[in-house]
């Protein structure tokens, strides 16, 4: 049986010297991001915000279909952004150590539902922010929690809601228009769904180590 074959999450079982390796590494490639989406935040302040007036989710707007793929790398203001940062750093850490391949789908899963949601239910206004994918990732490692087993990524969830409570609570219906509560509900259930899908499988024998999709599970390049 190989490295990848193995139950309790093969080589990224907990403690060994390979998982703190790709945290480290997911760590360092997540705050590469950072600085990038504050980039496009010059650019958009410099424009007037109108990148992101032009780029976000309008709902029920067909000319705002397109701000399901841009709107998670916009934002209205510093302070919007430097509120994100932290939680999507965190979270996304953890999400990305797990294999770059799952990842890149799960955090395309996200965005889609999540954008979507708003498109169709959201509160009229455009919409834009990483946020609804934050809330993905939140529910992406609670869920695999469960149906992968592996608790520590529950842990780290349930203690990011915990640190981070009063921004989290944002998934709850909030008068406050500078709320997307249903891109935080529904990055939520694209997290939930992605984590279903792309779940690693506990093989009985030496089965596919692929799992669902044929989506290979590895850890981020040494």
């Amino acid at each position: 049986m190989n490295e990848l074959s193995r139950p309790d999450d093969g080589p990224l079982r907990f403690g060994t010297e390979v998982f703190y390796a790709s945290i480290g590494r997911a760590f360092v490639l997540m705050c590469a991001v950072i600085p990038v989406l504050f980039l496009i935040e010059v650019l958009n302040w410099t424009s007037g915000y109108d990148l992101v007036a032009a780029s976000g989710i309008e709902p029920r707007q067909v000319a705002g279909l397109d701000g399901i793929l841009f709107a998670p790398f916009l934002h209205w203001g510093f302070g919007h952004l430097y509120a994100n940062s932290i939680p999507l750093i965190l979270l996304g850490t953890f999400v990305l150590a797990a294999g770059v391949r799952r990842f890149l789908w799960s955090t395309a899963v996200i965005m889609v539902v999540a954008g979507l949601g708003v498109w169709f239910l959201g509160a009229d206004g455009t919409h834009a922010g990483a946020s609804g994918v934050i809330f993905g990732y939140l529910g992406l490692l609670l869920t695999r929690g469960i149906v992968e087993r592996s608790w520590w990524n529950a842990a780290v969830a349930v203690l990011i809601g915990l640190l981070y409570w009063w921004q989290l609570a944002g998934i709850l219906p909030s008068e406050d228009e500078n709320i997307s509560t249903m891109g935080h509900l529904f990055g939520f259930v694209g997290g939930v769904l992605a984590a279903i899908v792309f779940r690693r499988r506990r093989p009985k024998r030496a089965a596919d180590p692929a799992g669902p999709m044929n989506l290979p599970d590895f850890t981020l390049p040494r």
